[in-house]
């Protein structure tokens, strides 16, 4: 269990008169923060988007768009633009891009925070499948017993760049729902895309599944509200999911919530102030 706030982190000394701090964005906590910084005046904000969704929903704050070129361009980039502190809010499954902002801020000796929401939670009346990765979803799909007694009708949801390893199981029915477009050399041969963007609400994911004559959902452990109802729909029509756990977790100070990591900023912010 997450505490109430993450642990305060070590004051740089120096001059400064605002606290220069890199966003890792991507996710709803991310969005929340930025909005909540864009009017905090102690504190300078820039937003960094990897550039995977074409038309994302940006702050009033300075954002950036693109790749930095891997942990050493990243510590390269927080030199170069004074950043005093990083909060990595990008998506639970982000682990490369998570890997990178630890290093770096080891590098560049720069206190590193990570937002991320909590994991979802079966409850005795769901029927989740853990399972560790995408491709140990699809090949469950591809020959377990238990999906290949007849074609499954399945709802996949796990984002648009990880739809190839389903590749392996073509017997199946697919309905997948992205932001984006995926490529068509990279979906089973039966597949409906839904292009929608969250939040989802409980009546119309339920509607949706009903339709759809969905038998398994298949999702990432991403938690949150924005599409979390999917899960409660498939629990009232008792089906089953197949759920990817999220990857192993770096030792870094987290917080669960932008409140949190706001109360967080604030404290290093106060302090690097008052050393002025």
């Amino acid at each position: 269990m997450l505490p109430a706030h993450p642990p305060f982190p070590q004051v740089p000394q120096g001059p400064a008169t605002r606290l220069r701090v890199l966003i890792l964005g991507g996710t709803t906590e991310a969005s929340s923060l930025c909005t909540t910084l864009a009017h905090t005046p102690a504190i300078h904000a820039i937003l960094s988007l990897a550039g995977a969704t074409s038309k994302p929903h940006l702050p009033s704050i300075t954002t950036r768009i693109g790749g930095f070129g891997g942990a050493d361009g990243l510590t390269r980039w927080l030199r170069q633009n004074g950043i005093m502190a990083v909060i990595d809010a990008t998506h639970p499954f982000a682990a490369q891009m998570s890997h990178h902002a630890m290093m770096a801020c080891k590098e560049a000796d720069i206190p590193l925070l990570r937002l991320e929401r909590p994991e979802w939670q079966a409850t005795p009346q769901d029927q989740w499948l853990m399972v560790k990765s995408i491709t140990e979803a699809a090949t469950e799909l591809a020959y377990a017993s238990r999906w290949n007694t007849s074609p499954q009708s399945v709802f996949l949801t796990t984002g648009r760049k990880e739809t190839r390893p389903f590749l392996v199981a073509p017997q199946h029915h697919y309905l997948f729902r992205s932001i984006e477009q995926p490529a068509p050399a990279d979906l089973p041969p039966d597949t409906t895309v839904l292009l929608a963007r969250g939040p989802f609400d409980l009546a119309d994911e339920h509607k949706l599944m009903l339709e759809q004559k969905i038998t398994v959902l298949v999702t990432k452990n991403s938690g949150g509200t924005a599409t979390g109802a999917k899960l409660e729909a498939a629990r009232m029509l008792s089906i089953p999911v197949i759920m990817v756990s999220r990857p192993p977790q770096h030792n870094t100070p987290r917080a669960k919530d932008a409140t949190a990591a706001l109360a967080w900023l604030n404290h290093l912010a106060s302090s690097t102030l008052r050393a002025v």
